[in-house]
């Protein structure tokens, strides 16, 4: 099972992960793309990098638009380091889309 991270933790986390915010214990952040198929081909890009850790993001698209949430369901649906290493993907990913 995997460890939920501490107060000192998510701090030091947030600090590294700029724009990412921690609203009802999980980790979120709102990306906006020059329009939809752009958003759309981020998400398909995101999907490699959340299988290959077998972890998988809530996300919502609405047009250019993707929310995406993150947390640890076998941690009490809280977060866990699981979720900065894929943070940290999700961040160098979409570095490709500007």
């Amino acid at each position: 099972m995997s460890i939920p991270l501490s107060p000192e933790r998510y701090a030091e986390s947030l600090a590294q992960l700029p724009g990412w915010r921690l609203e009802d214990r999980a980790l979120k952040k709102t990306f906006h793309f020059t329009n939809f198929r752009t958003a759309i081909s981020a998400m398909v890009r995101l999907s490699f990098e959340a299988e290959a850790l077998n972890h998988h993001p809530e996300w919502l698209n609405v047009w250019n638009r993707v929310e995406i949430t993150l947390r640890t369901h076998d941690a009490g649906n809280q977060v866990t380091d699981l979720d900065l290493t894929l943070a940290h993907k999700i961040e160098a990913a979409l570095s490709e889309f500007g």
